[in-house]
């Protein structure tokens, strides 16, 4: 079977981009090729494309691994997403991608494409943990290792902020605008925490350069919402029999799409609209929305898994109680949500459920229990923090903060930036105070929340549920 690298001769069941791909030129530049982008931003940049065509082809930037780049090489930007449900399989091939780069191995070329002036959109999708953000400042992390590095030699940088600052630096210096950096990592107010970390990080190389990005640059927020597990054997079988090619980029998603978007750029953007697309003066309510009631419950049902040693979110939903945990949860945190623009969010909620039910999604519980020091507090901590000021229990919050520990305690490892104190606190659990050694870990929970003790004896009951009767799962 060969490669996928041509549409040529796909079968008439799968959708193809419908603009000729020979005329497409660059006007975005993509940091953090992996699976959501290609599922996300990319498809709905395919959509803009097909409705109004214009020079605002991806030139997509890998940070570190060269592997998905020298995939995108040799499927000449081609490769396919499947969009899985109980309706059937349905696969599309994107062909929005123009340019594929290694940031690790050619440097200059990367600033070179950041600082051509056809490029007038940057898009992020690097996770929460690759811009080196202080939980207890809000600032830069100073021992984060790429801004270190950044800081240290601001003209050959490694991370994400440093790219964005050094190809800001060049692009001034050419006396050309800025581009526009469209942050889709779930951050709370994501274009805003990247402008403040980009301006620090400019003030410490040059106050000027600084004030020039705090003018003329625009950081907008966005909400990002799809489901898109990570790509396995199956996945890529499943392609190749759909596409009569060999795709090594293949991946699996669901029906649901959806991106909310701050609409302020310094010179345009695509016709995302045409995907569906919202553009709003005010993404937060969309963000917290998303946050709170999917993010947060998907790290509750990931950690609910491990505890029951189930491998997918699909068979966590698939145990009734365990379910029911997740609505309990939402059906907390929702009171702390204000009015979303056309949304009703009881069916925003029963909606959520059966996403998280969808039969054919293979959604690994130990893919989304990754860095949960640094999703816990946007997504189960803050929630926790507006319930307590209601003056209601938050026994929800507590849970979920509760199965986290237990179900680190149980495996005794986990995949986090901040894993040896994660794996400390859990080794040095004591019996009179359970969770007395996570809240020690300094900067993770806001001090409202360590001086709660009657909150905290939640956390500790959630925790001591799993040991009481040594069941999987919990009473």
């Amino acid at each position: 079977m060969q490669r996928l690298s041509s549409t040529t001769g796909l079968p008439d069941t799968v959708r193809q981009p419908r603009f000729d791909r020979t005329k497409l030129k660059p006007g975005i530049v993509h940091i953090g090729i992996g699976a959501f982008h290609r599922a996300h931003q990319a498809v709905f940049t395919q959509r803009a494309l097909e409705a109004e065509f214009g020079p605002w082809g991806i030139i997509a930037v890998n940070l570190r691994s060269p592997e998905p780049v020298e995939a995108l090489a040799a499927q000449e930007g081609l490769y396919s997403t499947t969009t899985r449900s109980e309706a059937g399989d349905q696969s599309e091939v994107i062909g929005a991608t123009v340019d594929w780069i290694c940031a690790a191995n050619d440097r200059a070329y990367v600033l070179s494409a950041l600082a051509d002036p056809a490029i007038r959109v940057v898009t992020l999708t690097v996770s929460e943990k690759a811009y080196g953000l202080d939980p207890v400042t809000g600032g830069l992390d100073h021992a984060h290792q790429a801004v270190a590095a950044d800081l240290k030699t601001p003209n050959a940088p490694v991370g994400v902020l440093g790219f964005l600052v050094e190809a800001l630096a060049l692009r001034r210096a050419a006396g050309l605008p800025p581009y526009t950096v469209l942050c889709c990592d779930n951050l709370p107010s994501n274009g805003k925490v990247v402008r403040r970390l980009v301006l620090e990080m400019a003030q410490l190389r040059d106050p000027t350069l600084a004030d020039w990005i705090a003018e003329k640059g625009r950081f907008p927020s966005s909400m990002v919402d799809r489901i898109v597990p990570a790509a396995t054997d199956a996945t890529r079988l499943r392609a190749g029999r759909l596409l009569g090619a060999q795709d090594a980029l293949a991946i699996d998603t669901e029906p649901f799409l959806q991106w909310v978007i701050e609409d302020d750029f310094v010179s345009g953007h695509p016709a995302w609209e045409a995907g569906g697309a919202i553009f709003t003066d005010d993404v937060e309510p969309y963000e917290k929305m998303k946050l709170r009631l999917l993010n947060g419950t998907h790290t509750l049902l990931a950690h609910l898994g491990i505890l029951a040693n189930l491998d997918y979110i699909r068979d966590v939903m698939a145990v009734p109680d365990l379910a029911a945990k997740a609505r309990l949860h939402m059906e907390e945190v929702v009171s702390t949500l204000d009015p979303v623009p056309g949304i009703e969010l009881g069916g925003y909620i029963d909606d959520l459920l059966a996403r998280f039910s969808n039969p054919t999604i293979d959604h690994r519980n130990l893919q989304i229990a990754q860095d949960t020091t640094q999703k816990l507090p946007q997504r189960i901590l803050a929630p926790a923090v507006d319930v307590l000021a209601k003056g209601e229990t938050a026994v929800a919050t507590a849970y979920a903060v509760g199965v986290w520990m237990a179900s680190v305690k149980k495996r005794g490892d986990c995949d986090d930036p901040r894993r040896s104190e994660v794996i400390a606190a859990a080794a040095s659990m004591d019996a009179m105070d359970l969770s007395g050694s996570f809240f020690s870990i300094p900067g993770l929970f806001p001090p409202g929340l360590r001086a709660a003790r009657d909150w905290r004896d939640r956390v500790n009951a959630a925790i001591l549920s799993f040991w009481d009767s040594g069941a999987a799962s919990p009473r």
